[in-house]
């Protein structure tokens, strides 16, 4: 689900680059200048994550990065937040297990 006519902004699909990147091995389509986590909701992918704790389902919460709601795996880096990182070509999302393991 995009939003494709808005009241007040000007969206034209016809002039955004088309971009794909893949989650889960699954290729995702993309309009270049939208968020991982916008990319992903379109695709119809709800659950980003899970707590640490209990392990109960997390989506876009904030969409501003302030929460930990919407952190995944992009290209191999722990705790991206995808609501406010832009979709890149070929890139590879993956669902983040736990806090995140630290990269050195």
């Amino acid at each position: 689900m995009r939003i494709e006519n808005h009241p007040i902004l000007e969206l034209d699909r016809n002039k955004e680059k088309e971009i794909t990147f893949t989650y889960k091995g699954k290729k995702i389509k993309a309009y270049q200048g939208e968020t991982i986590a916008a990319a992903l909701y379109a695709a119809g992918i709800r659950v980003l994550k899970a707590s640490s704790k209990y392990e109960r389902p997390r989506g876009l919460f904030c969409a501003i990065g302030n929460c930990s709601s919407c952190h995944m795996v992009v290209d191999g880096i722990p705790n991206v937040k995808t609501c406010i990182t832009k979709v890149k070509e070929g890139m590879v999302v993956e669902e983040e297990v736990g806090k995140g393991d630290i990269v050195d």
